[in-house]
């Protein structure tokens, strides 16, 4: 018994389970604004389904990418402690977790609806096949926010069933958010990337002028989400959570230096699990109070 909650925990440390923040808010903005017009309606069940679909999902990712780029990780100080290369889990066990998350993602698919289980080998493909996309461009940063993207398309899909304008803007939203700080993120391995056979924008262009793509894609971000709130009609409070997120990516930006990467940590994990709930947060209040 302690052996498998020790290899539990091994396992919830190396997906990160709890960055799943980054990016089910805004799935949740979807459902909640999906819901809030007919023919959407608010289901505590399809709630409940799109939450595991995105646990699975993403679980599903972070533990293939762990296989994927357990040779890679073994090479680059930064990573050579990660589960796999260190020996603190095998191949085979992440290969079973990797399988457990997929069920659980197929099976919220198909408890979602008809079009969401048909679509959901479109997704997979795209969040496994993330993992590779350094390997050939340095447009790496913006497949991983694609496929994480997807996430919000899928929640409206799970709702209302169609397609609409809204969540691809979402989509188009997040992907903007994730690529760009995917690229602060990447400032980390800009040695190893050089002296090895990746592809990364920091790379390609340089720190500086790489953190300058990042400022443009997080400014075009924030332009889509005003975007959203005009196209939608949303509200004022709606509107002041943009202004937060702005605040917050702003001061983000401010705290990475081409020449000291001290404070990656925080501008990547704390300040982007604020941008996702601080919006997520003021959709719902626009939603419930002035709808």
């Amino acid at each position: 018994m302690n052996s498998f909650l020790t290899r539990t925990k091994l396992i919830l440390e190396m997906v990160k389970f709890e960055h799943t923040i980054f990016a089910l808010p805004f799935a949740l903005i979807s459902f909640v604004l999906a819901s809030r017009r007919p023919p959407g309606s608010f289901s505590a069940d399809t709630l409940l389904w799109i939450v595991l679909a995105m646990v699975g999902a993403r679980s599903a990712a972070m533990a293939f990418n762990r296989i994927a780029d357990a040779d890679l990780d073994a090479q680059n100080a930064r990573t050579s402690r990660r589960h796999i290369p260190a020996g603190l889990l095998s191949r085979a066990q992440v290969w079973l977790f990797l399988a457990a998350a997929i069920l659980l993602f197929e099976l919220a698919a198909w408890r979602l609806n008809r079009l969401c289980l048909l679509l959901s080998p479109v997704a997979l493909f795209a969040i496994l096949g993330y993992s590779y996309t350094k390997r050939f461009t340095s447009l790496c940063h913006l497949f991983l926010g694609f496929a994480i993207g997807i996430a919000p398309i899928g929640a409206w899909l799970a709702v209302r069933g169609q397609f609409d304008v809204v969540p691809v803007l979402i989509g188009c939203a997040v992907m903007l958010w994730i690529g760009g700080f995917d690229i602060i993120y990447a400032l980390q391995d800009y040695d190893f990337d050089r002296s090895s056979a990746l592809f990364s924008l920091p790379k390609a262009l340089g720190k500086s002028k790489a953190l300058l793509v990042s400022r443009l894609m997080h400014s075009l971000m924030l332009g889509v989400l005003v975007a959203i709130g005009v196209l939608y009609g949303l509200h004022m409070l709606y509107f002041l959570g943009v202004g937060v997120v702005a605040g917050l990516i702003v001061y983000e930006h401010s705290l990475v230096k081409p020449d000291d990467l001290s404070r990656v940590d925080l501008a990547f994990f704390t300040l982007n699990g604020w941008v996702s709930v601080s919006l997520f947060g003021f959709v719902l209040l626009d939603t419930l109070i002035l709808h």
